[in-house]
């Protein structure tokens, strides 16, 4: 038999996994930093998205962060009863829900400032490093054929 056959089926063969474990890991550096604002991890995702939109739709929320409505309902359930952000229905098309930023949400931009710089320390990669794997991350996720989403 040949074991080169097999090659494609080993742990350290896969791009998918290194993937996978630095996730796990770079989300499980943020937990001290949002326990402090009592916020998870996709919780602290979602505000960055409204610190800087205000007001987005359901759907296109999920769109900037490659999330579906079945993962971000309960995500903006939590946030709402936080007081962070409301949620209602479009006065033009009620089949879509509107999320808007509350003053309380907004002050809570200011607690938040300093994790990016605390989980930076936290992750060995000079300036050049970083920005590389960002921009490769990206072309990445641009790159996925979503033939499979919704």
């Amino acid at each position: 038999m040949d074991k080169d056959k097999y090659s494609p089926l080993k742990l350290e063969n896969q791009l998918c996994f290194p993937l996978y474990a630095a996730s796990r890991e770079v989300i499980r550096l943020y937990r001290p930093f949002l326990d402090n604002l009592e916020l998870t991890y996709t919780q602290y995702i979602a505000m960055m998205v409204f610190w800087e939109n205000k007001t987005m739709n359901v759907k296109e929320l999920g769109q900037k962060l490659y999330l579906d409505s079945g993962t971000l309902t309960p995500v903006l359930k939590s946030l709402e009863s936080k007081g962070y952000v409301t949620r209602e229905r479009s006065k033009e098309d009620e089949r879509v829900l509107v999320v808007t930023l509350t003053e309380k949400g907004e002050a809570l931009k200011e607690q938040a400032l300093s994790i990016p710089a605390g989980v930076g320390g936290c992750i060995r990669l000079d300036s050049n490093e970083a920005a590389t794997l960002y921009k490769l991350l990206y072309k990445l996720l641009q790159n996925i054929d979503g033939s499979e989403e919704e």
